[in-house]
């Protein structure tokens, strides 16, 4: 199952420290929310991150 978030400014993953908004759009896409596997991707990069947590947050926020 797959859940995007598009245009989600200034997401800080782990919650540890702020991050800067520097205006690009931000897009994430859970591609596994069983696995925690989340994409994210800003300008023309893209970074997995593996968060069962967040990955339930945000199916959870999807499905609102």
């Amino acid at each position: 199952m797959g859940v995007s978030v598009a245009g989600v400014a200034g997401l800080s993953l782990a919650g540890e420290t702020e991050a800067k908004d520097d205006g690009q759009p931000l897009v994430i896409s859970v591609r596994d929310a069983g696995k925690g596997t989340i994409d994210i991707f800003k300008g023309g990069s893209k970074k997995t991150v593996t968060n069962k947590k967040l990955a339930a947050e945000l199916v959870k926020a999807a499905k609102a």
